[in-house]
C-alpha cells in the first residue's frame, strides 16, 4: 500500500538528505517513520524554530538543502522567525508542514489555518499537495527551487490524509463518518462523494516512484565581464576583496575558492559564513579596520555581500574607487551603491574564473600590504591590552574569549548567538577551516544557538562544537539541552553572563538615561543545563578560566553536552557600536 510519508522519505533519500529535524505531531508521523526506515536520522527538538535553525545550519555547511518537518497550525507558525532568518541569509531549505485532512479544510478542524498565506512572503515557493501521485515531483521541484538563483527556503504543505495508506484513510472517511452501512439518500450521496474524493487522491499513487534530483540553475560568470574585472585589477594599486556568505553556497567548492583567493593575492576581508575560509591565518586575510581599508582602496571587489548596514550602505568605500560587485541577486548588485561593474553570478565561480584569467596577480601591492598589516597588528595590540585590564568584580569578556581561542580544537565549529558578548568574541575567535562559523546573518536573530549546533552535529559529527551565548539569547534555546542529551550530541556552550541585554543597554542608558527593560539576573544557567541532563560549570574568577574550559572540553569528548556559566563584567570595548 502506497504511503505518502514513505514517498517523501524516498525523495529525501534520493536528494542526499541524511538528517531531518522535527517536533512530533499527529499530522506528520508517517514522514518521520518513513525517514527512520530509510536510515535517516530524525532529530526531534523542543521548539519548531530550533528544527528550522538546524536545517538552516545543515544547508550552510553541506550545500544540500536542510529539511525541517513540523506539524500543522502552531507547529508551522512557530517556525516563522527561523524561516525568515533563512530567507534573509539565503539558505536553501525545505520546510514540510502538516495540514488537516483535505475534506476538512476550512471546516474548523483542529489546527486548520491558511498556512500558505502565512508562509508565502517568507519563502521562494509555497504550495500544497493535492494528490499522492504528485508528492515526488513537487518535492523534487522544491529542492531545485530552493537551490536555484538566490537560494532560500521553500514551504510544502502535505495534508495528513495524503500521508497514510489508502486503507487507513478510507476507514477514517467512511467508517468514522458512520457511512459503512449507509442507507439514507443523503448518507449514500455523502459516501459517493467521499469515494470519488478518495479515488482522486490515490489514483496513480502506485506508480509514483521517486524523482531524481534536478540540477539547480546558477548563472555562470560572463567571460567578457571576467576580462573587464581582470583589467581593473591589473591597473589597481590598492585593491580590497570582500567575500560574504553567498560565496559559500557551493560548499563542495570551498577549497577551490580558498585556493583562488590565495592565488589572486588580494587583501581579503571575510564576512558571515565565509569566516574561516582561509583558515585561522593567511597572508592575504585581514580582520580589523576594514573601514579604513575601504576608504583608501582604489578597487573594491564585493562578492556575495550587499551594500547594507554591514558595509555602511556603500558609504564606507572611497567614492572614486572602482567597485565590482558579484551577487546572485540582481537587486543586491546595485542596492545603495551603483558599482562600476556588476556581475550577476555566483561569487565562488567568479573568483575562480578571475584567478584563472589573471594567472594570479599577487601585486605589485607590497606597500599596500605593509600598511594593512601595520593596522592589523596595531588593532591586535589594542585588543590584547584591553583584555588584560582587570575586571571590576568578575571576568573581562575579552580575556575569556582569548582563552577560548587558545583551547579550541582545530576542527571546531563556532556557533554565535547573542549581542554584545558575541560581537566582542567575533574580534578574537578565529575559525580554523571553511564552513566552521555559524551566525544568524543579516536578520540578527537571537535564538539560533542550539538549532545551529544541532545542524552542525549532523553535518560534521566529529567536530568540536562551541556555542557562544549572550545571557539574553541563551534563554531562547536552553531547552534544547534536553535534545543534546537525548540524541547524545556533545556541545560546549559558553554563556557570557553580565545580567544585561548589554547591546541595547549601552546606547539606551547613555542616550535616554534609563535601563528599563534591559536588566537581567545572574541566573544559574549551569544548573538549568544540569536539570536537562547535561553538565554545568560555573566560572567566576579569571584564574579559573583555562581549567574550566579544559574540563568542559574533556566532558564533551566523553559525550556530554556542557554549559559554562561565565560571569563577566561590562566593558567599553564596543561603546557606540549600535547598528541600525
Amino acid at each position: 500500500m502506497v504511503n505518502g510519508g514513505e514517498l517523501i522519505s524516498e525523495v529525501l533519500h534520493t536528494h542526499s538528505v541524511t538528517s531531518v529535524f522535527t517536533l512530533c505531531g499527529g499530522h506528520i508521523s508517517p514522514i518521520l517513520v518513513g525517514c527512520k526506515k530509510r536510515g535517516m536520522r530524525v532529530v526531534d527538538v523542543r521548539n519548531e524554530a530550533s528544527a528550522v535553525f538546524a536545517a538552516d545550519a545543515m544547508a550552510r555547511m553541506t550545500g544540500i538543502p536542510g529539511v525541517a518537518v513540523v506539524t500543522a497550525g502552531p507547529g508551522v507558525t512557530n517556525t516563522v522567525t527561523a524561516v525568515k532568518n533563512a530567507q534573509m541569509a539565503q539558505s536553501p531549505l525545505i520546510v514540510i508542514g502538516g495540514a488537516t485532512a483535505t475534506v476538512l479544510k476550512g471546516r474548523g478542524s483542529l489546527q486548520d489555518i491558511d498556512q500558505l498565506a502565512l508562509m508565502r512572503p517568507l519563502v521562494k515557493w509555497a504550495t500544497s499537495v493535492k494528490h499522492v501521485r504528485n508528492i515526488p515531483s513537487i518535492l523534487a521541484r522544491a529542492f531545485r527551487i530552493a537551490q536555484s538563483g538566490v537560494p532560500g527556503p521553500v514551504f510544502l504543505e502535505v495534508p495528513v490524509d495524503l500521508l497514510y495508506d489508502e486503507t487507513t484513510v478510507r476507514e477514517w472517511y467512511i467508517k468514522e463518518a458512520g457511512l459503512d452501512h449507509a442507507r439514507s439518500l443523503p448518507a449514500k450521496a455523502l459516501k459517493l462523494y467521499l469515494e470519488r474524493h478518495l479515488h482522486r487522491q490515490f489514483t496513480g499513487a502506485e506508480d509514483a516512484g521517486s524523482t531524481q534530483p534536478m540540477e539547480p540553475h546558477i548563472s555562470p560568470p560572463d567571460k567578457g565581464e571576467i576580462q573587464k574585472a581582470a583589467g581593473y585589477l591589473k591597473k589597481s594599486k590598492r585593491p580590497v576583496l570582500i567575500v560574504g556568505s553567498q560565496a559559500m553556497l557551493k560548499a563542495d567548492q570551498s577549497d577551490n575558492l580558498a585556493a583562488a583567493i590565495s592565488h589572486l593575492g588580494i587583501p581579503t576581508y571575510l564576512g558571515g559564513a565565509a569566516r574561516g575560509l582561509l583558515g585561522q591565518s593567511s597572508d592575504v586575510q585581514f580582520r580589523h579596520r576594514r573601514g579604513e581599508a575601504l576608504k583608501a582602496a582604489d578597487l573594491v571587489i564585493v562578492t556575495g555581500f550587499p551594500f547594507d548596514f554591514r558595509l555602511n550602505y556603500g558609504k564606507s568605500i572611497n567614492r572614486s574607487a572602482t567597485v565590482i560587485t558579484v551577487n546572485r541577486s540582481s537587486r543586491d548588485l546595485r542596492k545603495n551603491r551603483r558599482p562600476t561593474l556588476a556581475l550577476q553570478s555566483d561569487g565562488a565561480l567568479f573568483l575562480q574564473a578571475l584567478a584563472e584569467e589573471t594567472g594570479g596577480m599577487g601585486g605589485p601591492w607590497g606597500t599596500w600590504f605593509e600598511t594593512l598589516h601595520q593596522r592589523e597588528a596595531e588593532r591586535e595590540r589594542e585588543i590584547a591590552a584591553q583584555a588584560e585590564l582587570p575586571a571590576t568584580q568578575f571576568i573581562n569578556p575579552l580575556l575569556l574569549c582569548q582563552r577560548i581561542e587558545r583551547v579550541m580544537e582545530d576542527d571546531s565549529v563556532i556557533v554565535v548567538d547573542g549581542g554584545d558578548f558575541v560581537a566582542s568574541a567575533s574580534y578574537i575567535l578565529r575559525p580554523r577551516r571553511p564552513l566552521s562559523w555559524l551566525d544568524p546573518g543579516v536578520f540578527g536573530t537571537l535564538g539560533v544557538g542550539a538549532g545551529f549546533a544541532l545542524g552542525a552535529s549532523q553535518a560534521r559529527p566529529d567536530a568540536q562544537r562551541w556555542i557562544i551565548y549572550g545571557d539574553g539569547s541563551a534563554g531562547y534555546s536552553l531547552t534544547e539541552f534536553d535534545t543534546f542529551v537525548r540524541h547524545n550530541i556533545p556541545v560546549i556552550a559558553v554563556v557570557g553572563c553580565d545580567a544585561s541585554w548589554a547591546q541595547i543597554a549601552r546606547e539606551q542608558t547613555t542616550v535616554l538615561q534609563d535601563d528599563v527593560g534591559t536588566v537581567l539576573r545572574r541566573t544559574d544557567y549551569h544548573l538549568v543545563a544540569e536539570g536537562f541532563g547535561g553538565k554545568g560549570l560555573l566560572l567566576e574568577h579569571p584564574r579559573d578560566i583555562e581549567a574550566v574550559l579544559r574540563e568542559a572540553a574533556a566532558l564533551a569528548r566523553d559525550g556530554h553536552p556542557v554549559l559554562i556559566n561565565a560571569q563577566i563584567d561590562a566593558t567599553d570595548f564596543r561603546q557606540g557600536s549600535i547598528s541600525i
